[in-house]
C-alpha cells in the first residue's frame, strides 16, 4: 500500500478553509498518514507554496513548515498542534518566517497550492539544529523510502 497523506480540513487539490490561514487562527490542520514502510525510521514533513510571490510570476517556493525525526509509529499529528506537543524526539526546522511551527497560508495575490509533503526515511537524522528547508532535504538525500503528499489551495478574501 502506497503512503498516503489526509487531514479532515480540506480535501485533497481543493481550497483550504481559512482557520488554518493567516486570515483566521492560523493553525496547523490535524493530518493522518498511512502506509508507513517497514524498515522506516522516522518521517519527516515539509509544507510549502512554490506559487510565491504570483501564481502567474512564482519566484521562489515559501516554506511554511518543516518537522523531522517524527517517530515512524506516529501516524498523525493533530490541529493546532503546539510545539510542546509533538511527538517525542521530533525535531523542527524554522519556516520562511525565520521562526519554527506552522505558518499558515497567507497569499499576498492570487490563488496559491499550498504543498503538505510527508517522507519516510532508513534512518533518524541527527540534530540539524533548525534547518530550512533546503538543509532538511540535503540531510534526507538517499535516505527517502517512501512519500506522500496533500495538496491544498488558498486565496484571500
Amino acid at each position: 500500500m502506497p503512503m498516503k497523506l489526509t487531514t479532515n480540513a480540506f480535501q485533497h487539490n481543493s481550497e483550504i478553509p481559512s482557520d488554518y490561514t493567516c486570515q483566521g487562527e492560523d493553525i496547523s490542520p490535524a493530518l493522518t498518514w498511512k502506509g508507513v514502510p517497514a524498515g522506516t525510521k522516522s518521517l519527516a514533513l515539509i509544507v510549502d507554496d512554490p506559487d510565491a510571490p504570483d501564481p502567474a510570476a512564482p519566484k521562489m517556493t515559501w516554506v511554511h513548515w518543516v518537522l523531522y525525526n517524527i517517530p515512524p509509529e506516529v501516524h498523525e499529528l493533530p490541529q493546532g498542534i503546539d510545539a510542546s506537543e509533538l511527538p517525542q524526539g521530533t525535531m523542527q526546522g524554522v519556516n520562511d518566517w525565520r521562526r519554527t511551527g506552522y505558518g499558515g497560508p497567507c497569499p499576498p495575490i492570487g490563488r496559491h497550492r499550498y504543498y503538505y509533503k510527508l517522507y519516510a526515511l532508513d534512518q533518524v537524522l541527527p540534530n540539524l539544529g533548525r534547518p530550512g528547508k533546503s538543509e532538511l532535504e540535503e540531510a534526507m538525500q538517499g535516505h527517502i523510502i517512501a512519500s506522500a503528499e496533500l495538496v491544498g489551495t488558498y486565496e484571500k478574501h
